[in-house]
């Protein structure tokens, strides 16, 4: 049976490839992005490829009110939604006392409190009907502080440690509630960010589809934690064990210009 998708950050990279899948197996998507000519280009491709019905809300979830508002037209025209994709976030490089405030606190409206207000606005209709999920994308930036990034790992770490909570709150249920971590992918997010001549994206990474593709498939398999790609596994575990002050220095290290 069908569900009806809302993928939120869906007019390009992972959100645009998430999008892709869930259409490719036949459901009903709802896509969200702030372009709305990217998110018209995007529904055309999927209704042509693979006959569903998709849903264009354009909004900037970086206004507090959004989140009530996507459910206000929803409801308007009669749409249930099933499966929630918090995919919306960004970046940006720099150090906490150097970057614009405003910016820093949007950062946090996107990636934390519209990821948090989508999640539970629809969460209680899930459960009802024992139906569903969430795929909140997070980073491998949610596992250690991030030294010139400092709010956007922070927001990362939250978005991690929600997922995991929320995966236990609805266990039992037939909700699947997984948690995405990719390392760096290319994507629009480095350029966006002012990350392309860091250490960090000298190296090499995945592709948006390749993410994607992880993240649907550990979802579907109801994993709770997905973490792309085996130097992603592995750098994980080498944080948890080594010295915090020895993460921090190495983290603002590839956060530098290289």
């Amino acid at each position: 049976m069908a569900d009806t998708v809302l993928i939120t950050g869906a007019s390009a990279g992972i959100g645009r490839d998430l999008a892709r899948l869930f259409a490719a197996d036949r459901h009903r998507v709802i896509l969200v992005a702030r372009r709305g000519d990217a998110l018209r280009a995007l529904a055309g491709e999927l209704r042509d490829r693979h006959g569903v019905e998709a849903t264009v809300l354009a909004a900037d979830l970086a206004d507090p009110g959004a989140p009530k508002q996507i459910l206000t037209q929803l409801d308007s025209a009669g749409v249930t939604v099933d499966v929630v994709v918090n995919n919306a976030g960004f970046g940006l490089n720099g150090s906490v006392a150097t970057l614009p405030l405003e910016r820093q606190l949007e950062m946090i409206q996107v990636n934390v409190s519209a990821l948090t207000a989508l999640t539970r606005i629809f969460l209680p209709g899930m459960l009802q009907r024992n139906r569903g999920g969430v795929l909140n994308v997070a980073s491998t930036a949610a596992f250690q502080p991030g030294p010139l990034m400092a709010v956007y790992y922070a927001t990362k770490a939250y978005v991690e440690s929600f997922t995991e909570a929320l995966a236990e709150e609805v266990s039992g249920t037939a909700l699947r509630v997984s948690c995405l971590c990719p390392g760096p992918t290319a994507t629009e997010f480095a350029e966006a960010a002012a990350m392309t001549g860091t250490n960090l994206f000298r190296g090499k990474t995945m592709s948006s589809a390749e993410v994607a593709r992880i993240g649907y498939d550990g979802w579907q398999r109801g994993k709770v934690l997905v973490v792309t790609g085996l130097s992603n596994k592995l750098g994980m575990a080498l944080v948890r064990f080594s010295p915090r002050p020895t993460v921090r220095r190495l983290v603002k290290r590839l956060n530098s210009p290289a």
